[in-house]
């Protein structure tokens, strides 16, 4: 393994997608700058990507809160440390019809799926432009693309992800940074028990759920590769395929159907 002496900054590393991914830039020879909330957790991966070789710097921060955010940045900046790479993973959602959903759970998803990651993003941006390189990806998902009953802030913050990150990577294209997005679909990890959702019906078949390493290997390489977007697993491409030929209100009832309560309530 070649030591890359660059650092890769990861919200939301300690656990699924985004601990998958601190684990690839670790064996590819990155140094790791890895953001959760949790000391211990933050602990404990650390120690166990230090075991590839790599630097780690461990910064726990609640990225829910806008000044956390900055504060972040602000204490990379008086070590001297420039990521060269930024993975807006950490993301969360709620489940339930939105009209008995709790508005202060949905204000903090809001805060933390959408401003907290143009924060970091404009950070990272304004560190990286002078030095004419550096590349971000971003967790959309395949929630993007549809509508989301029963998941209608979670669905809406994505889409906002998306498009914005295809809005600033054409504005930076002649930058020498790139940005990727990448669409997951359902993938095991512990979401869906953050979002109270283990009742719906998306979850009935538990064996048709993503392996996060293959979600992280498949970000990795379209990020790698300076790609724009990459919908990860067959399965959901056909899905991506079917929702951008559908009408949205068919979409939104699609998404339903799959979305609901496995019984009724």
């Amino acid at each position: 393994m070649e030591r890359k002496n660059q650092y890769a900054l990861i919200t939301g590393a300690t656990s699924g997608i985004g601990y998958e991914l601190a684990k690839l830039f670790a064996k590819n020879g990155y140094d790791l700058v890895i953001v959760a909330r949790n000391h211990e957790e933050l602990k404990m991966k650390a120690d166990e990507f230090k075991n590839y070789g790599i630097n780690v710097i461990s910064i726990s921060k609640n990225l829910f809160l806008e000044e956390e955010v900055y504060s972040l940045y602000s204490e990379l900046k008086m070590n001297g440390i420039s990521p060269e790479i930024l993975v807006n993973d950490a993301g969360q959602g709620v489940y339930g019809k939105f009209q008995d959903t709790d508005i202060h759970r949905e204000v903090d998803i809001v805060q933390l799926n959408i401003i907290s990651v143009i924060i970091l993003t404009k950070l990272f941006l304004k560190d990286r432009l002078p030095k004419g390189s550096g590349k971000i990806l971003n967790l959309a998902s395949v929630a993007s693309k549809a509508p989301g009953p029963w998941h209608s802030v979670y669905h809406g913050t994505k889409a906002f992800v998306l498009s914005w990150s295809e809005a600033i990577r054409e504005e930076l294209k002649d930058s020498g940074i790139t940005v990727t997005a990448l669409l997951p679909g359902p993938t095991d990890t512990d979401f869906f028990n953050k979002a109270d959702m283990n009742r719906s019906k998306i979850l009935e078949d538990r064996d048709n759920l993503a392996s996060p390493e293959e979600v992280a290997a498949d970000g990795y390489h379209a990020l790698m590769n300076g790609d724009d977007k990459i919908v990860s697993g067959l399965k959901n491409k056909l899905s991506v395929a079917m929702a951008n030929i559908a009408s949205d209100s068919m979409a939104a009832h699609r998404m339903a159907e799959m979305q609901k309560p496995s019984a009724e309530e």
